[in-house]
């Protein structure tokens, strides 16, 4: 089948990234990647045959209208501003800030075909994508009156993008673990561990369980994992679902491919794994093809 066109707003660690992955799809071709300023993201873009500009958004509406999807991996505020005019251009926008301008989309959990005929879909974060099928595991398996998730990652995997949008970052993840997750409560704490070597991505799990049946919470977490493997093969549990009185206590870590940043930066691969999952569903999906 031919390649849908791509293009890329943003080119920081995560556009990079997402450039590397787009590289290797049998179904994705980058055409544009677009900053506001030159950058070292651009010149890999122009290394890779794409089309880069200094001029924006702007730019790609101009002279790319033809484009399939766009990735946006630049903050919450600009892809805020510049998701109606994604949306006026008729592009099939995947999210990768914590704007929440879209539907949360956390493919493993709720993707579904109407969510591919959408203007704009919303990755969560980071965290949310390794969290939030964890819980919604135990949802689904005893019923989640609260969750509260502590994620640590690298210092040296939050790009500048990443930081200055930590407020959003826990607030969205907050409200895809009670939205998407199912957990009737949630709370969310981020921690930039500056250690070195650096650490990888390490997420625990505390959710508050109305029944606490371990055996079957520990069969829909490895379920989840499973699911998740397909796409992120670093995704892996550390600590087993325990349980004492009604809290169960769950703990992942996350490798990356090693794409672009180093293999400790699994918070950087698994939500872009979780984009080019999805662009490549939705590519099957015009192709006629199933989920």
């Amino acid at each position: 089948m031919e390649k849908l066109k791509v293009g890329i707003i943003g080119p920081g660690n995560i556009g990079i990234d997402l450039m590397m992955k787009i590289k290797r799809s049998p179904y994705l071709e980058l055409k544009c990647v677009v900053n506001i300023k030159e950058s070292e993201g651009l010149d890999i873009a122009r290394g890779f045959g794409a089309d880069a500009s200094a001029g924006g958004v702007d730019y790609m509406i101009a002279n790319h209208p033809d484009l399939d999807i766009v990735f946006d991996s630049t903050s919450a505020a600009a892809h805020a501003a510049a998701a109606p005019k994604l949306k006026a251009a008729g592009y099939f926008t995947i999210d990768l800030t914590p704007a929440a301008v879209g539907q949360y989309c956390v493919p493993t959990v709720n993707l579904v075909e109407g969510m591919l005929n959408a203007d704009n879909v919303n990755m969560v974060t980071c965290a949310g994508q390794a969290t939030v099928p964890i819980v919604a595991a135990i949802n689904k398996a005893s019923d989640v009156v609260y969750a509260e998730v502590v994620s640590s990652i690298s210092s040296k995997s939050a790009g500048p993008g990443t930081r200055a949008n930590i407020d959003e970052f826990t607030v969205t993840t907050r409200k895809a673990l009670e939205e998407v997750g199912g957990a009737d409560k949630a709370k969310v704490i981020i921690v930039l561990n500056p250690a070195e070597p650096p650490i990888f991505m390490r997420n625990t799990i505390y959710t508050k369980v109305k029944d606490t049946n371990l055996d079957a919470i520990k069969e829909s977490v490895h379920n989840a994992v499973k699911e998740l493997n397909q796409f992120v093969p670093g995704y892996k549990i550390l600590l087993e679902p325990i349980i004492q009185d009604d809290i169960v206590t769950t703990m992942i870590q996350v490798e990356g491919l090693g794409d672009y940043l180093p293999v400790y930066s699994g918070n950087l691969d698994i939500i872009t794994s979780a984009a080019i999952y999805t662009a490549e569903r939705r590519a099957q999906h015009l192709a006629g093809g199933s989920r």
